[in-house]
């Protein structure tokens, strides 16, 4: 939580405001309410000749680690937007014909994970600043033990499981047990 108003630089006191429900960040000088909202996070499914696009991450937090490309929505974007964007970061990588596949809340994080089904332009990719490599990965080589996320294993999961069946649906999903580690724990 804040420790400091924005907009007054007040020290401000975490309360349940009146009519709220919630533990908030409020100043008592102007009268400002913080409030921390889940974060949006994009991806895409990337997939060439059967094949699916993976980053193998060259930040924190799990670094070395495969990742589908995905990252933080920005302010003044739309979702296909930034999964766009971040497949551009990610892999240097153009998507086309991109429609919603999964949404995946995480509650445990404050998160949401949307990733768009979509083709890679071409084929081409290679690493950007935030990846190591990447590589584009049949469903009998993915590196299911080195997955970066819990939601990545989830949504190619479903992924490969719309492919056999010979059609795709949007997903919705919720993860629980993901903690601020980045683990999976028991419930």
């Amino acid at each position: 939580m804040i420790r400091y108003c924005p907009y007054c630089g007040q020290q401000v006191e975490a309360r349940v405001p009146t009519g709220d429900d919630r533990l908030r960040a409020v100043c008592d000088t102007c009268g400002y309410i913080h409030y921390e909202n889940p974060r949006l996070v994009l991806g895409a499914v990337a997939e060439w000749e059967g094949r699916i696009l993976l980053c193998r991450r060259a930040i924190e937090p799990r670094m070395g680690l495969w990742t589908l490309p995905a990252g933080f929505m920005e302010n003044g974007e739309s979702s296909l937007e930034a999964a766009a964007r971040e497949t551009r970061e990610e892999a240097q990588a153009e998507i086309e014909a991109a429609e919603l596949f999964a949404l995946i809340d995480v509650p445990g994080i404050d998160q949401v994970h949307v990733f768009y089904r979509a083709r890679l332009v071409a084929g081409k990719h290679a690493p950007g600043s935030e990846s190591l490599e990447t590589r584009l990965f049949s469903e009998i080589d993915i590196p299911w033990q080195d997955l970066a996320f819990p939601t990545n294993a989830c949504c190619l999961e479903l992924y490969f499981a719309d492919r056999q069946k010979g059609v795709f649906r949007c997903h919705q999903t919720t993860l629980t047990g993901w903690k601020r580690s980045h683990e999976i724990v028991a419930d």
